[in-house]
Order: structure tokens, then C-alpha cells, then sequence
């Protein structure tokens, strides 16, 4: 992706957030000085992947796969003092995120509001294939089957519960989604297993200065 399109949805979903007076923390709004200023000061910040996440999953396509995330809270595995995470997402109306499950992450997954969020789900097999077996989850504290591929649809205020090893990709409609996510601890460089290998975080072209540092680029110091 190129910083420049990367700072232009920034730009739109800063927007977004203070139009619906959705409040994100002052880091959010760090330039790559402050954060270069601080220094070690916001290593627990850049340790636990705190900030923004702007990714196409390698398919030059964002606006058809890709995925906004602000990643606002999350602890470390090991760390006992900070065993959750919390994350708000910007979904795009048919933009999708490719199917993919967690090997140690139960999470909740929240229409915020805007349009209705669009989930597939599959089981997974041991060797990590779509298991042709009824999916059982629960949205809101109740039970509900699909059948393997089948959809979930949440409206505004709806949420589901998404238990490790269960493949699931979504995307909205009618609109962009707000969505939020309260987890176990996230991390993203080793619990995410997609079905069709992808990379998680975007490679980035520098045509322009960041207007926000990305968590991704605390990992590569490029600021």
C-alpha cells in the first residue's frame, strides 16, 4: 500500500470516529516526532501493538480486502497484569476480511453502528481445513447454528462470540461498519491462521511522510 492512500484513511476514519463521537486516546494522534520524542516512554504502547492497523493482506486491493483497526488496549502473553484486549475496526460495504482463525484468541465481535457486519463461519479440521460440520455459536449470550459457510448477520448493537479455531471472514453492507472487538490477548504475529496463506500486516510504499505512525511500523522503526 502507499503511505499517501494509507494517511488518506487515516484521514477518513479519524473523521468518521469524532463525527459519531466515537473518542479514541491521545497516542492516536501522535505524529512520528512525538512518538520519536518519547522514545522509550511509549515502548509499552509499540510492545503491545497499541494504535493504528491499516492492512490489505497483500492484495493491493484494500478497499475490496482489507481491514482499518485502531487497537486501543491488549496486554502480552505472559504478562499476567493485562490478560484482554479491545479494538475498534472500520468495515468498508463489501470489503472483506480473508477467512482466518485464532489458535489461542476468544473474542467479541460488536456492531458499533452504521451498516449491518456479515460473517462466514466454518469449523475448522485438525490440519487446519474447512470442516464440513455444523457451526454452532453464540451471538448475544444465544445459541445459534448455521450450516458450514453459512452467514451471520449482526445489526447495530448485535455481537457474536468467536472461539479459537473457528474460521470466520466478514465484511458489511448498507454502509460503513463501526465494529468493535473485546478479546483475550491479541497478537498478531503468532495467532492468526489464514486459510489461503496471507500476509497480516501491509507492505508499504513511502511516497509520502505518515501522517499517523502504524503498530506495524513501531516493529520496523521506519519513523
Amino acid at each position: 500500500m502507499k503511505r499517501s492512500s494509507i494517511n488518506k484513511y487515516l484521514q477518513e476514519a479519524t473523521a468518521f470516529f469524532q463525527t459519531h463521537q466515537f473518542h479514541l486516546p491521545p497516542f492516536a494522534y501522535w505524529t512520528p516526532e512525538r512518538w520519536a520524542e518519547l522514545g522509550t516512554e511509549a515502548d509499552y504502547l509499540r510492545s503491545r501493538g497499541l494504535g493504528w492497523d491499516i492492512t490489505d493482506f497483500g492484495s493491493g486491493k484494500f478497499e475490496q480486502i482489507g481491514l482499518l483497526l485502531f487497537t486501543i488496549r491488549n496486554g502480552v502473553v505472559g504478562d499476567a497484569s493485562k490478560i484482554f484486549a479491545e479494538k475498534i475496526m472500520l468495515v468498508r460495504a463489501d470489503q472483506r476480511t480473508p477467512f482466518h482463525y485464532h489458535f489461542q484468541k476468544t473474542e467479541d465481535i460488536i456492531n458499533r453502528g452504521g451498516g449491518v457486519l456479515v460473517i462466514e463461519l466454518y469449523n475448522s479440521t485438525h490440519d487446519g481445513d474447512f470442516a464440513a460440520t455444523e457451526v454452532a455459536v453464540r451471538c448475544d449470550g444465544v445459541l445459534r447454528r448455521v450450516a458450514p459457510g453459512g452467514r451471520v448477520e449482526l445489526q447495530p448493537g448485535e455481537s457474536i462470540t468467536l472461539t479459537p479455531g473457528l474460521y470466520h471472514s466478514f465484511f458489511a453492507t448498507g454502509g460503513l461498519a463501526m465494529v468493535g472487538e473485546v478479546s483475550s490477548i491479541n497478537d498478531d504475529s503468532k495467532d492468526n491462521r489464514f486459510y489461503e496463506p496471507l500476509p497480516r500486516f501491509a507492505a508499504i510504499e513511502e511516497d509520502q511522510k505518515p501522517l499517523y505512525p502504524l503498530c506495524s511500523d513501531h516493529a520496523r522503526n521506519s519513523y
